[in-house]
C-alpha cells in the first residue's frame, strides 16, 4: 500500500534531494510543498506559519517529513521564531488533527554544537545549541516528544550533519559530519519505514564516514540505515587532484549550515 507522504521546505537542497529521491521509489504518493509554488518541480505553496494551509495539506496524510526552516542568527524573535518554532506548532497540531501516524523532523547538528572537537556525543546528551537557529531545533526536538507521548504521534529527529548538496565534503570539519544524497534519502526512508512501535527517536545524520564525530553504526539494526559512503574518500581523491581543503577553524563540532538557498525550507 502506497504511503502518502508530505515534504515541507521541498525546494531547498535536502527537501528537492528527498523529492527526487524518495519519488524515484514509486511507492510514496508525495505532496511537496514550500514557501513558493514551483509547478514545474510539483511543488506546492505552503507558508508553515499557515495552520489552516497545514491542516488541508495534511488530511490523509500517513507521514510528514517537515524540512521547513529559517535560519537567521541576527533575527531570533523576526524570523526563527514565527517559522521554526511556531510553524512546528502547527505542523504537529495538523498531524493531531488529521490522525498523522510520524513526524520527520529535519533537526541538526548545531542543537549540540558547542561540544568539544574530541568530546564523545550520544544522542542521549543534554542540548548544546552554538546558534539561535540550534536552539530552535532543541525547542522542536521537545515539541516530537510531547506529541508522542501526549497524544501517540511518532516522532523522530534526525540531527543532519553537513549536506551541501554538491556530494561532497568542503573542508576538514564537515568531513566528520557530512551526509551524501543518497544516504540522505536511504536514511529519510529508514524513517519512513521505521516499526510503528517507535514513537519517538532522536539520531544523527551523517555518511559512514571515517572520523564521524557521531556514533551511528547502531542504526542498522534499529531502523535498516546502511550508508554507502565516506567523506575521508572523497577528501583523499581532492587531495590527489591537489584541490584546496579548508582546515578546521574552531574547537566545537558544530559545522556549517545544511542549507544556503534562500528558502522557507
Amino acid at each position: 500500500m502506497r504511503r502518502k507522504i508530505l515534504i515541507t521546505g521541498a525546494s531547498g537542497r535536502i527537501g528537492s534531494a528527498l523529492l527526487e529521491g524518495l519519488g524515484s521509489l514509486d511507492r510514496y504518493d508525495i505532496t511537496a510543498a514550500d514557501l513558493e509554488a514551483d509547478e514545474a518541480a510539483g511543488v506546492v505553496p505552503l507558508d508553515v506559519t499557515d495552520a489552516d494551509r497545514l491542516e488541508r495539506l495534511t488530511q490523509g496524510v500517513d507521514t510528514i517529513l517537515h524540512i521547513a526552516w529559517a535560519k537567521d542568527n541576527e533575527d531570533f524573535l523576526g524570523k526563527v521564531l514565527p517559522v521554526n518554532v511556531t510553524g512546528a506548532y502547527h505542523v504537529y497540531e495538523a498531524a493531531r488533527k488529521n490522525g498523522v501516524k510520524r513526524v520527520i523532523f529535519a533537526s541538526s547538528n548545531h542543537a549540540t554544537g558547542f561540544y568539544k572537537v574530541g568530546d564523545d556525543v550520544e544522542v542521549t546528551d543534554p542540548y548544546r545549541p552554538d546558534s539561535f537557529y540550534g536552539l530552535s531545533k532543541c525547542y522542536i526536538e521537545l515539541l516530537g516528544r510531547l506529541y508522542a507521548d501526549k497524544y501517540g504521534i511518532s516522532s523522530f529527529n534526525m540531527r543532519i550533519g553537513n549536506f551541501p548538496g554538491d556530494d561532497r565534503p568542503h573542508s576538514e570539519r564537515s568531513a566528520h559530519i557530512w551526509i551524501s544524497s543518497r544516504d540522505m534519502v536511504q536514511l529519510a526512508e529508514r524513517c519512513i519505514e521505521a516499526d510503528a512501535s517507535m514513537k519517538y527517536l532522536v539520531l544523527y545524520g551523517t555518511s559512514a564516514n571515517t572520523g564521524n564525530y557521531y556514533d551511528i553504526g547502531y542504526l542498522k539494526e534499529l531502523i535498516g540505515y546502511d550508508p554507502q559512503d565516506d567523506s575521508a574518500v572523497l577528501m583523499e581523491e581532492a587531495r590527489q587532484r591537489s584541490e584546496h581543503i579548508k582546515e578546521d577553524e574552531t574547537p566545537f563540532q558544530g559545522g556549517s549550515f545544511v542549507d544556503k538557498k534562500p528558502s522557507q525550507e
